[in-house]
């Protein structure tokens, strides 16, 4: 039975049986294999389907496309064994007709011992890491020995936990009393600038010559005799600073060089080898890879601080949305409120008035996330505050527009539609300023949108607004919505629309109010193949009884 092996962004890797007739890959819930947080992938991005031959490779229709061993699929394709497939930010592996094997890989035979002998014989050597180590004789073996064992020292001390700047002064220390130098730095890439994290010594004057070839390159440098060397015989730095021998290596991980560590001395008693050069290359490469670490677990804790401050800032966010419709004499009302990241920039709420009335509003900010968030909590509040006993509409309107305006950023802007409903007489008086027109589908199940409105606000603080009138009749239900329900997509990239939107509606009219709601989620977790929404969703229903 053939495998798939698929290696995820993260770096793991997971093993698939190909054990049925057809495989599926995608962003979508209803995908056999789902990755809902690549946005690489399509809903429905791939399959891989058993043939009369093997097994071969379809692209359906995916957005950013299918690639094969480097070339685009375009047509059902046959696998072959060591295949690699890319498909949004997944490699996927296809390794044939696998043999799996059935013998041990490894067996420990008590046979081939005498028994209760240690075997020992002069072919064999027996030692352990001190001795290996040992840095007591003299011979080359001896200095070959000493530098082994600074690197296990080195392995050894890095392996703890140390916050950065303690660990970039311990690797300088290291490298520094390694090669036996004088002094020494220690400098990383920060924004295209080489930062000092760490020195023994000041005034340092490296060549730039040195710099690029190790940052460029890769390449480590050695200068055994700056008196004798042409390059820096003249340099008046190196003669003012006395240095006599020097050396610059990279701090560079697998496929990234993110600094320097340079050493000198001045000393005329032992001048810097290639043996030191080797071991500081060596020691640095150690250096860098901790380096990473520490960085990536320093995000990691911050991303999971700001995960942690998200939460909280949602159930914040939550408390200022109402939790329930209030109860208003001839109307059935119901709102929802789904943010499609932790937080979200969608508003709305209800205000109950006297003799049956009740204003609605829902607003949408521009942009997603903790900005998008914050100006909606302001906009809430601005709300409430102008939404008590509203005589005039388009004053308040004009108000709000006004007053958001001098308080919200160049680059962002706030939809919105405001209205006031009277239960009693079934008069709708509305506001619109730049929101998608809300769906009123009438008692007969057919469906018009509400014509009519303004700019958005917060952009001109001097606009002034309309107030327009519209009438529900018993049994006609309003329907108000941010963007995120009618642009929701499908597989196919076709949006949900306000034609569909009305029908689901209309499907279920003559049910309360909550009912009504439900079916216009499930209509477009349906619509969407259950995939994340990529905007918020808000909904607003009113049914006049």
């Amino acid at each position: 039975m053939p495998d798939l092996q698929i290696l995820t962004p993260d770096g793991n890797s997971r093993i698939v049986p190909l054990d049925t007739e057809r495989l599926t890959i995608g962003r979508s819930s209803a995908s056999d294999l789902s990755f809902p947080e690549d946005n690489g992938l399509s809903r429905q991005h791939l399959s891989i389907e058993r043939t009369g031959e093997g097994w071969a490779l379809s692209d359906l229709a995916s957005k950013n496309g299918t690639i094969l061993n480097g070339n685009r699929v375009s047509a059902k394709t046959p696998l072959k064994a060591g295949d690699r497939i890319m498909a949004g930010h997944l490699i996927l592996v296809y390794d044939g007709n696998t043999i799996r094997q059935t013998k041990p890989v490894v067996i420990f035979d008590p046979n081939q011992d005498n028994e209760g002998e240690e075997q020992t014989s002069s072919s064999t050597v027996i030692t352990n890491l001190e001795g290996a180590i040992r840095t007591d004789r003299g011979d080359a073996a001896g200095v070959a020995a000493a530098q082994i064992s600074a690197l296990v020292r080195a392995g050894n001390e890095l392996s703890g936990h140390r916050p950065l700047p303690e660990l970039f002064r311990f690797i300088l220390d290291l490298a520094i009393g390694a090669v036996k130098a004088d002094r020494g730095v220690l400098l990383t890439i920060e924004d295209s600038d080489l930062v000092v994290r760490a020195n023994k010594g000041e005034g340092f004057r490296i060549s730039s010559t040195v710099r690029d070839r190790v940052l460029t390159s890769g390449a480590s440098v050695l200068v055994r005799d700056t008196s004798i060397d042409d390059a820096f015989r003249e340099r008046r730095s190196i003669v003012e600073q006395n240095i006599r021998t020097l050396m610059a290596v990279p701090l560079q991980t697998r496929d990234q060089i993110i600094g320097i560590i340079y050493v000198d001395s001045p000393s005329l008693l032992r001048e810097f080898t290639r043996d030191d050069l080797n071991l500081l290359t060596v020691m640095a490469n150690v250096a860098a890879i901790r380096i990473e670490q520490s960085r990536f677990a320093e995000m990691e804790q911050a991303r999971k601080l700001l995960a942690r401050d998200l939460e909280q800032a949602a159930e914040i966010q939550r408390q200022f949305l109402p939790g329930t419709a209030p109860p208003v004499a001839g109307l059935d009302l119901a709102g929802h409120n789904a943010p499609c990241r932790t937080v979200g920039g969608d508003y709305y709420d209800f205000f109950p008035y006297e003799n049956g009335r009740v204003a609605m509003v829902l607003g949408d900010v521009s942009g997603k996330g903790m900005p998008a968030s914050l100006l909606m909590m302001g906009l809430q509040a601005r709300v409430e505050v102008l939404a008590e006993e509203p005589r005039d509409l388009a004053q308040v309107m004009t108000k709000l527009n006004r007053i958001t305006a001098a308080n919200c950023p160049s680059n962002r802007f706030i939809t919105l539609f405001f209205c006031i409903l009277d239960g009693e007489t079934g008069e709708l008086t509305y506001c619109n300023a730049g929101h998608n027109p809300p769906v009123i589908v009438r008692a007969d199940g057919s469906a018009e949108l509400l014509p009519g409105g303004g700019p958005v606000i917060g952009i001109i603080g001097s606009i002034e607004y309309t107030a327009l009138k519209a009438h529900l009749n018993s049994g006609d239900t309003l329907v108000i919505y941010s963007d995120g329900v009618t642009e929701a997509t499908s597989p196919q990239d076709e949006e949900f629309e306000t034609d569909r939107l009305g029908a689901a509606v209309a499907s279920v009219r003559e049910q309360s109010a909550e009912k009504i709601l439900a079916e216009i989620n499930r209509a477009v977790a349906e619509f969407t193949v259950g995939a994340p929404p990529s905007d918020d969703i808000t909904v607003i229903v009113a049914k006049r009884l």
